[in-house]
């Protein structure tokens, strides 16, 4: 078999990187100065990190995140009230293998969104499945998915993502269904999965803002009282922001 052949029998088998490479290597006669072994792992590595950052590429797009969030572009001062300590350990990730969750709350522009999305950014980087959602809108969603018979289908989609990203959570109030649909997810992630949600409204307003006492005693005891807490103060940043580009 030639080369030629080799080429293309390697594509047709979706090993389309280490096709490309194989066939520069003959181009630039660059095979004789490697062993067969160092050959071979030269292009099964090539592969393996063509297909591992398609795979990142495609959670991170998936994600549906609204603006791209880095943890090495965190700002850490002492009026955000950010601790960079339990930050710095939260961006290890180790809360999602722990099926732990996250709750950050302050006012508007303070940063709670990005810092939601740059943890949710960096578990896409490390091969985790994320999903990001403005709260209202998902609610919105699943109760049209009531209608048309796929509500369970959806549900099963949130159980199955590694970290769930509520953003703006309780911006809307909740009416019967809305709690009942945030009950469900609540509870099925309960034990399996993580969860950030992220709020203007403190926490301690919550029980009041869910409403109905079974349904929101249920929720804050599954996602309240095991959660990191992220409480940031200070000024809005995007204010600050808008000041400095004047």
């Amino acid at each position: 078999m030639n080369n030629n052949q080799t080429i293309e029998r390697l594509r047709q088998m979706r090993l389309g990187a280490m096709a490309s490479l194989h066939y520069q290597h003959i181009k630039d006669n660059r095979i004789e100065n490697q062993t067969a072994d160092e050959y071979l792992a030269l292009l099964t590595d090539h592969q393996w990190e063509e297909r591992l950052n398609n795979k990142i590429e495609r959670l991170i797009k998936q994600a549906g995140f609204r603006e791209q969030a880095s943890i090495a572009d965190v700002e850490y001062n002492q009026q955000r009230n950010l601790d960079k300590n339990l930050f710095t350990r939260l961006a290890t990730l180790d809360f999602i293998k722990r099926k732990e969750n996250i709750i950050i709350t302050g006012a508007s522009g303070t940063g709670k969104s990005y810092l939601a999305q740059a943890l949710g950014y960096q578990a896409c980087l490390m091969e985790y499945k994320t999903l990001y959602a403005n709260t209202a809108k998902l609610i919105s969603r699943l109760k049209l998915s009531k209608i048309d018979g796929t509500y369970l289908k959806e549900l099963s989609k949130l159980i199955k993502t590694d970290i769930l990203i509520l953003d703006d959570f309780g911006l809307h109030a909740f009416d019967n269904q809305a709690r009942e649909i945030l009950l469900d997810i609540i509870d099925e992630r309960h034990n399996r999965a993580s969860t950030i949600l992220s709020s203007q409204i403190p926490v301690s307003a919550w029980y009041d803002l869910i409403g109905e006492q079974t349904i929101a005693d249920a929720v804050l005891d599954r996602i309240v009282y095991s959660s990191h807490r992220i409480i940031l103060k200070g000024e809005s940043l995007r204010k600050r922001e808008i000041s400095t580009n004047k």
